[in-house]
């Protein structure tokens, strides 16, 4: 690779707006620090926006409030001048079986990961339609195409995503907006963290985590990050309605056990 094509790729978003939801931390962090070092504009919509770094605007938005979310988007619009990417990050985790949560917890649940998601774009599309050629990614989860168990809230949630995305992807392919979600599968995330901090064990919780994969560790943010980069590219003109798995084998590899 010569040194013109390596500056291309440093740059490939170069005047273009991304919006990330959840961005103050963990992936949505992650992402963002990647798509400024490749040259886009960036705006982090978070409850809490205090700690984000420049050039990064921070923006807070509470995904569960529309007007918020409205006025959040608008505030992007107002800096930036449009939106071309939109990434919806913002979630929350949640364990156990069908029976372990209350129905106020799957409300919750279901309002952050899903109806976040409807908000936040029904924010952002004018914006993205204006844009010409655009890219909306969803965070999803490997649990939308794999049964783990004590998942069952989380999973109903990013099962959802997965559906949704390609239901948007067929609604706005005709006006130039592309919809994919990434599936990453278990990441080395600060709720990760907290789960392990809770275990009885934590050091066996931890291998069972790593072990469930069979590349036999965690998945990185960064490589999250590097592939909703992808999904976003604005040259991959043809890449919409797809979920990408970033999950270390773990959706379609059958391995011995070692």
């Amino acid at each position: 690779m010569n040194d013109a094509t390596t500056n291309v790729l440093a740059n490939d978003f170069a005047g273009l707006t991304a919006v990330i939801t959840g961005g103050a931390s963990g992936i949505g962090a992650a992402t963002a620090a990647l798509f400024t070092a490749r040259g886009a504009r960036v705006a982090v919509l978070d409850l809490d926006p205090s700690g984000v770094p420049g050039p990064l605007l921070g923006v807070r938005a509470d995904v569960t409030d529309g007007d918020s979310v409205t006025a959040a988007v608008n505030e992007v619009v107002a800096a930036f001048g449009g939106i071309n990417i939109l990434v919806n990050n913002a979630g929350v985790g949640a364990a156990g079986t069908i029976e372990a949560n209350d129905l106020d917890e799957w409300r919750r649940v279901l309002d952050v990961n899903l109806l976040g998601l409807v908000r936040t774009t029904r924010a952002a599309l004018p914006a993205l339609r204006r844009a010409g050629s655009a890219a909306v990614v969803n965070v999803c989860s490997i649990v939308a195409t794999a049964g783990l168990p004590d998942r069952a809230l989380y999973s109903a949630s990013k099962g959802a995503v997965r559906s949704l995305t390609r239901a948007m992807a067929a609604d706005h392919v005709s006006e130039g907006i592309r919809v994919n979600c990434v599936c990453p599968g278990t990441v080395d995330t600060p709720w990760i963290g907290r789960l392990l901090d809770a275990a009885d064990d934590p050091d066996g919780e931890l291998t069972a985590l790593r072990g469930r994969q069979p590349t036999g560790g965690l998945v990185g943010m960064d490589e999250v990050a590097r592939s909703i980069l992808h999904l976003a590219d604005p040259h991959l003109y043809s890449l919409t309605g797809t979920d990408l798995a970033i999950d270390g084998g773990m959706s379609g590899l059958r391995v011995p056990r070692r």
